[in-house]
């Protein structure tokens, strides 16, 4: 399973939301050619407003910065084999417990 091979970067989500995260992007992974990017955010995002309330956001790509503010315990950049992907709920940036993360670079 591909869960094994992810490598986290950062995060701030309860550690059964981050291998949800993971088992969403693999079965992604199972579902679309690694090339369709688009494809493979779309399902993992809708999968996530289904399951946790709407207001996610995915990003994946293998070249891509990034500055987000999110809800607290919303979000997740991690690696699996070149993909590099970024999840999170969306903030208004008012919420008392939003956390931003610096600019996040590619996993190598």
């Amino acid at each position: 399973m591909l869960e094994g091979k992810a490598v986290i970067g950062e995060t701030d989500m309860l550690e059964t939301m981050q291998q949800e995260a993971l088992h969403i992007a693999a079965r992604a992974l199972d579902l679309f050619d690694v090339t369709e990017a688009t494809e493979i955010a779309r399902f993992i995002k809708k999968e996530f407003d289904r399951q946790y309330g709407s207001g996610w956001q995915c990003v994946v790509g293998t070249h891509f910065g990034s500055f987000v503010t999110h809800c607290y315990g919303c979000f997740i950049y991690f690696c699996i084999g070149s993909l590099t992907i970024l999840l999170f709920r969306g903030s208004n940036g008012q919420e008392l417990e939003a956390r931003e993360f610096p600019a996040l670079e590619t996993i190598a």
